[in-house]
């Protein structure tokens, strides 16, 4: 520890006392849980205490205040630091929710929730998701500010901060994110590094021996270094990041895993288990807390960071007196403020989305791009990009102009080849609130950025995943650009919404569904591949019903013998199946069936309407994997999917050999009659 006598305006007794509150209340939660990880929150609680208490801006009885600062956990095991911050901060986390640490049903899970727990700003845990998020978060604070703030009214102004671990390092999306945060100098994003060298296998030179100070002067950052046990140095560290607003920061706080701790600190025994009660005891004391007395709680840590919050509560008073007179001096941009914040569209929204009546084939991909070009200004908040797929993903329209550095409210990011770090940097934009991101890619690589989508399910935020190239139909390209179980490895994400829509009327009404539906994501699956326009007459059903996950999509003359059902491009082949049937004396209902998910939520009638358990004979057609259709088709039913990975040739070729044509669909309904 430093021989810190005061920094700023507080006394550093008060600081050792609060961080030793925090290591206190770790120990004990671990312990209570019999599992754990107390390193982190032992090692981090001096330089957290000096951030919460002399740096952060917040307001407990407001938790969602846009101008709040924003902290993220990204080491999210180290989670007992966070819940002591905000036990002693204020916030709705009480003493007894700390002693049921892990516990079914309590605030204090393992690792941070996102809305499960207030004052949590992402749910974090997978090693530099949080990171990544908070880069998201940075771009969106600027974005508002240059759009919104005007001369004596900032709007917006504030600050991301981030603890991350030397895990969060070493994944790969913290190269991403932090590449792409120094490219795009997001000078108010401030990064804490736990330099305490040891992971939960050991010592990190086990596995690696980076330079990462150097790593991240050459992204661009402004590097620091800081005696994570000193107030004075964390503190200096800290108020020289604020003022370098040209750069995102890291600071790298040399710290002691299990600080306190006479026997396991500077050791991976501190990292992920309890200490045991002989050794809390032992810390207890030399740290100067109550030995006997478990989750102690000094009056002077809750005095210390109240007056944090208190000045937060302060801050946002004032705040709220600038948007009243920004109200007055400049009322259509506080109505576009508000608007933006409240996640309400147009009115007209639903008028503007195109019918392509006059076109008689395209790809989905390209009429998703039609789509957004009719949003572009009904949904001034929609902010996109893409991971170097501009051109192929049609993500890019008239009107968007690209965000970078020099223009920070652009409304298009081009995020390279980091698909990891751009499904995460979306989510930070969602969380951060104000902005609509989507992003694509093809749907193949949407393995890489799984992790981030599965967190952005779990935390419900409305982020639009465009994934197009989205079957064999990619043909030459081959099977590693192929995707065969990727629809099924989606729709297993609970809380995603999957839609592969089969012409360009249903992609306008997935990229309805898609700015509607406020809680979750949505993942947009789309064809390279040109596709036939169907026009909607006496035969076909309006495309509205893909609002519904799945509708009749034609109708027999007399009564269903048989129902085929499919999504995406191989509606086609029902429909020219259906056709086939039809000549040979058999009547086929077609069902298209864009969302799973969708279709799950409407009513037992609906559903029952649409697929009539009268039908036994039910063929689904879909190029992916099988598996998932059997619930639609039942015990009686078949599936023509693939089973097996592509091959390269032109798509009507793949499409053959693998089985996916209309022959083998009428054979298949035969077969069952």
């Amino acid at each position: 520890m430093g021989d810190d006598s005061l920094i700023g305006s507080t006394n550093t007794e008060d600081l050792r006392c609060c961080a030793n509150t925090i290591r206190g209340l770790a120990m004990d939660a671990v312990q209570r849980a019999n599992s754990g990880h107390p390193g982190l929150p032992m090692g981090m609680a001096d330089a957290a205490v000096v951030l919460w208490a002399q740096f952060m801006c917040h307001d407990p009885s407001n938790v969602d205040w846009i101008n709040r600062d924003r902290f993220v956990l990204s080491a999210g095991h180290g989670s007992m630091l966070l819940y002591a911050l905000l036990h002693l901060s204020g916030y709705s986390v009480t003493l007894d929710d700390i002693k049921d640490f892990r516990q079914w049903g309590s605030i204090t899970p393992g690792h941070p929730e996102y809305g499960h727990t207030p004052g949590v700003e992402t749910t974090t845990g997978p090693l530099g998701q949080g990171l990544a998020n908070a880069v998201g978060m940075a771009i969106s604070e600027r974005w508002l500010a240059s759009r919104f703030n005007r001369d004596g009214f900032p709007l917006v102004d504030h600050y991301t901060y981030v603890i991350a671990g030397d895990g969060c390092l070493m994944e790969g999306i913290s190269h991403e994110a932090c590449s792409f945060a120094g490219h795009n100098k997001l000078g108010k994003l401030i990064v804490l590094w736990d330099d305490n060298k040891i992971t939960i296998d050991g010592e990190t030179n086990l596995s690696t021996n980076d330079d990462v100070i150097g790593r991240f002067k050459s992204y661009g950052w402004h590097t620091i270094t800081a005696d994570g046990h000193s107030y004075q140095s964390v503190s200096d560290a800290l108020d020289e990041s604020k003022h370098e607003t040209d750069r995102p920061s890291l600071i790298a706080c040399s710290t002691v895993i299990g600080f306190g701790s006479p026997n396991r600190a500077a050791t991976a025994k501190a990292h992920g288990e309890p200490l045991g009660d002989e050794e809390i005891k032992l810390t207890k004391d030399k740290l100067g807390l109550p030995v006997e007395e478990d989750f102690y709680v000094d009056t002077e840590a809750i005095n210390l960071l109240a007056a944090s919050a208190n000045r937060g509560l302060s801050s946002r008073e004032d705040w709220n007196a600038i948007v009243e007179k920004y109200l007055d001096e400049h009322p259509t941009e506080h109505g576009e403020f508000t608007r933006f914040l409240s996640g309400k569209y147009s009115d007209d929204l639903l008028d503007v989305l195109p019918d392509f009546a006059d076109i008689e084939t395209i790809a989905t991909r390209a009429a998703s791009g039609t789509v957004l070009q009719s949003l572009i200004d009904e949904v001034p908040n929609m902010i996109g990009g893409s991971a170097d797929l501009t051109g192929s993903n049609s993500t890019l329209v008239d009107g968007q102009s690209i965000l970078n550095s020099e223009n920070q409210a652009g409304r298009y990011i081009y995020y390279g080849v980091r698909e990891h770090a751009m499904g995460a940097i979306m989510s930070g934009i969602s969380l951060h609130g104000g902005l609509v991101p989507y992003g694509g890619t093809f749907l193949v690589f949407a393995d890489y950025m799984r992790p981030a989508i599965r967190l952005a399910s779990m935390m419900g935020l409305q982020v639009i995943y465009v994934f197009t190239h989205d079957s064999i139909g990619v043909g030459e390209d081959g099977p590693t650009h192929q995707p065969i179980e990727h629809l099924l490895s989606l729709r297993s994400i609970p809380g995603l919404t999957v839609i592969r829509p089969a012409d360009a009327t249903e992609t306008s009404e997935a990229w309805r569904s898609a700015l509607t539906r406020r809680k979750g994501p949505t993942a947009l699956v789309l064809t390279r591949q040109k596709l036939p326009v169907l026009h909607r007459t006496s035969v076909l059903n309006e495309a509205s019903g893909a609002s519904q996950g799945g509708y009749v999509l034609k109708e027999p003359n007399d009564q269903a013998q048989a129902i085929l059902l499919s999504t995406g491009s191989e509606i086609h082949v029902a429909l020219e199946a259906s056709a086939i049937l039809e000549q040979r004396g058999v009547e086929a209902r077609v069902v298209s069936m864009p969302s799973f998910e969708i279709f799950d939520e409407q009513s037992k009638d609906y559903r029952e309407h649409v697929l009539p358990s009268s039908v036994k004979v039910r063929v689904a057609i879909e190029a992916g994997v099988s598996a998932g259709w059997d619930r639609f088709v039942g015990e009686k039913g078949r599936i023509i999917g693939i089973d097996r990975f592509g091959a390269s040739a032109p798509a009507e070729t793949v499409y053959k050999h693998l089985g996916l044509t209309a022959d083998n669909v009428v054979d298949t309904v035969l077969a069952l009659m």
